[in-house]
């Protein structure tokens, strides 16, 4: 409980930046959105731009006039953003204590290395459901004054849900990454080119459907935001597959750093 503690009173600082990022990131793209909302002959500008650019930021399944359709677009940047922050708070949050030469004193404590980890894992856990509630809270806030219905308010927790999974993957995939790599300076640089690596495999699924089976290999085609207005529901398929990649990252996780040396 004391590591889980520390932990979250040193990462703070970090949630509150993130979270400050979000604010402002939907302040803006709600500024912007206030000169399409309930203004169809703006959606001219839309025709006028490239059909694989449209495809690639998934702008044509929704209408830009609506609240629903603008969280529908923004639902990639959400990702992109909260699923960086997982990833950073994953691999950081083992790896720190090698780079900042303290593990000595961490395997000191009367605890073992998986308790070590699993309390690190649960306060970054911690970090990404806040850095989420400040997500859906500063949504629903923005959303007010366009009146939404309830279609919009369904929609943006499917939306929520599926960042939460997403943020999980990233999560884990960090948190093994951190606890594997003996190069541990480079675990956060190396799980955000990760992710960064996969979006680029889901810009590129999307304007080419030969590539189609992209799909199954990045995870930003899991929740296809189109797909949950649509539907208004998840696709099974893909949270069975998250959950693999969740389970088998912190299996991972643990096996690697008992079996790891450290650098003290």
């Amino acid at each position: 409980m004391n590591i889980l503690v520390r932990e979250l009173k040193a990462n703070l600082r970090s949630l509150l930046i993130w979270g400050a990022i979000v604010i402002l990131f939907t302040v803006l793209g709600l500024s912007k959105f206030s000169a399409y909302a309930g203004n169809p002959e703006m959606l001219a500008v839309l025709d006028a731009m490239p059909p694989a650019m449209l495809a690639a930021l998934n702008m044509q399944a929704f209408n830009l006039t609506t609240v629903t359709g603008f969280f529908g677009i923004m639902f990639t940047y959400f990702a992109l953003l909260l699923s960086i922050a997982a990833a950073m708070w994953g691999s950081d949050i083992i790896s720190k204590e090698e780079r900042d030469k303290t593990v000595e004193f961490s395997l000191t404590l009367p605890v073992t290395r998986s308790r070590l980890v699993t309390a690190k894992a649960l306060a970054a856990l911690v970090n990404c459901v806040g850095l989420l509630l400040i997500t859906w809270g500063v949504s629903l806030a923005g959303a007010a004054k366009y009146q939404p219905d309830r279609e919009f308010y369904r929609f943006l927790g499917l939306c929520m849900l599926a960042l939460f999974i997403m943020q999980l993957i990233f999560l884990a995939i960090g948190i093994f990454l951190g606890c594997a790599m003996k190069r541990y300076r480079r675990a956060s640089s190396v799980a955000v080119s990760l992710l960064l690596g996969t979006y680029f495999l889901s810009v590129l699924s999307s304007l080419d459907q030969d590539l189609d089976w992209l799909k199954y290999v990045t995870p930003f085609k899991y929740f296809d935001p189109g797909m949950l207005l649509r539907e208004s529901r998840l696709d099974l398929t893909f949270v069975g597959l998250s959950l693999a990649i969740i389970l088998m990252s912190m299996v991972g996780a643990y096996l690697t750093y008992n079996r790891r040396d450290l650098y003290i």
